[in-house]
């Protein structure tokens, strides 16, 4: 595919390869007797930064959807086999993790969900696990996340991705795609994987055979606790209820080491691996004295560095011959998106208010320092008509007040401007996008603490861990 022409040979990175200049020609994409996309090539077009069009990114879309929907809410399994957590939008981190996994020919890949939001490159993570997963239906498995429902995925940003890049109907149908995902799947007859984890209403596996999975998760349930709940958060897994409602995601439960282990006992099973929680170590074992010593819970987490900020490593569980083998990575450079998919013009806002802001600042300024602050003015003075204030006077602190508020707001886009790129990182892991009240009026070393430390990262974005309403 020939990259984007540079005829004033103006490009100032002349050294960084040019992205494509057209969408992946269908040529290319589907060679003459093929059905199903050539993914190899669709890997070094996105990596490339190039495009699908919509016409075969609807098409990839409809072949995934049609073969989904032929699965069984509840996979089986036997290794060799990959297991994968969160990937979030992490396109390029996907690669590593294909480099790492084994080959599709001889090794099968299980997928936990959260494809998307967070990061900038949903889009290409799904057209690319979509390929792969057509090419190998047998060895390819995708489960559904919580990420992967039109509640999340609209307060977060694929839908904002999806109408940069394409438009409504694209994201309606990837949602369709997603509610015909399968929920968990058994591997070597002894490990359950599954996005979140257990639930009060599952009895048996027949439970989750049973449940109608093509439909957007319901806030209470089976299916939404498979899908949202956690292993409580101590080292002994002990609680004080079996099940105990999780306040952190505002929704399903949180279960302990007897919900768990008396799960696993009635249906013969080992372990549960679950995503759904970032790790800095990129994965978690929670032994809880179970019978074996083995860990009876494992969260695997396969978007290092998660939102560009958490500073943590990325892990995938590999299976063979019945060994469990944990393997971490480290990031992957990606090319830079501005916050929101914004244009320049737009990411630019802030710092022209700021030099506009500096002339009011000094207009108002002026204004105050003709403002008599003692009283009375010197009769001579009076005779001239200036204008007697008072110290007190209303004018008088309203213009104060007015100076004050213009030296503040020069502060904050004075941080603005100086320490962007930290910023749009921080606001990566705020709701909405929005810096945390107050932090940026902190200063530098504020803003820096916050996105240096992997449990100050987690505790700023710990509002986005909860279900929104």
């Amino acid at each position: 595919m020939e990259p984007m022409l540079d005829p004033l040979s103006d490009r100032f990175l002349k050294d960084l390869p040019a992205p494509p200049g057209r969408p992946i020609s269908r040529d290319v994409l589907y060679p003459a007797g093929q059905f199903v996309p050539n993914w190899r090539a669709l890997q070094s077009h996105l990596h490339k930064e190039g495009r699908v069009s919509k016409a075969e990114c609807i098409e990839i879309i409809a072949q995934t959807t049609s073969l989904l929907m032929s699965e069984s809410n509840l996979l089986e399994l036997m290794d060799p086999v990959t297991i994968v957590g969160d990937i979030h939008g992490q396109f390029y981190d996907l690669l590593r993790v294909f480099e790492l996994g084994g080959n599709f020919d001889s090794t099968k890949y299980l997928f936990l969900g959260d494809y998307v939001d967070r990061g900038s490159f949903s889009i290409e993570v799904i057209l690319l696990l979509y390929a792969v997963k057509l090419n190998y239906p047998k060895t390819v498995f995708l489960l559904r996340g919580n990420h992967e429902c039109r509640q999340m995925s609209s307060f977060f940003n694929f839908r904002s991705e999806c109408l940069y890049k394409y438009d409504l109907e694209v994201y309606d149908l990837i949602m369709d795609s997603f509610d015909s995902m399968p929920i968990a799947c058994i591997v070597n007859n002894k490990f359950i994987g599954v996005h979140g984890g257990i639930s009060p209403e599952l009895t048996s596996l027949q439970d989750i055979i049973d449940l109608q999975r093509v439909t957007e998760p319901p806030r209470l349930g089976l299916f939404c606790d498979l899908l949202w709940s956690d292993p409580v958060d101590n080292d002994s897994g002990q609680s004080s209820e079996k099940f105990k409602s999780n306040d952190v995601r505002g929704c399903s439960y949180c279960y302990g080491s007897v919900a768990v282990n008396t799960f696993l006992k009635k249906n013969k099973l080992l372990s549960i691996i679950r995503a759904h929680e970032v790790q800095i170590d990129g994965y978690k074992m929670h032994k809880w004295n179970g019978s074996t010593g083995f860990p009876v819970v494992i969260t695997i987490f396969s978007a290092p560095n998660y939102c560009d900020v958490y500073n943590n490593k990325g892990a995938v569980v590999k299976f063979n011959n019945n060994v469990l083998n944990i393997q971490q990575y480290n990031y992957t450079v990606h090319p830079y998106i501005l916050p929101n998919f914004m244009d320049i013009f737009s990411w630019s806002i802030p710092f022209v208010i700021e030099k506009v802001l500096e002339m009011l600042y000094q207009m108002v300024k002026t204004n105050e320092d003709e403002v008599p602050v003692s009283a009375p003015v010197p009769a001579q003075v009076s005779e001239k008509k200036t204008p007697i204030v008072e110290f007190n006077h209303p004018k008088a602190e309203l213009l104060r007040n007015k100076v004050r508020a213009v030296s503040k707001m020069m502060k904050m886009l004075k941080t603005l401007r100086e320490d962007k790129e930290v910023i749009l990182q921080l606001k990566g892991l705020c709701p909405d996008n929005k810096i945390p009240r107050g932090l940026l009026q902190q200063g530098r070393d504020a803003i820096i603490g916050a996105v240096d430390s992997f449990h100050k990262a987690k505790e700023w974005d710990l509002e986005n861990e909860r279900r929104p309403k």
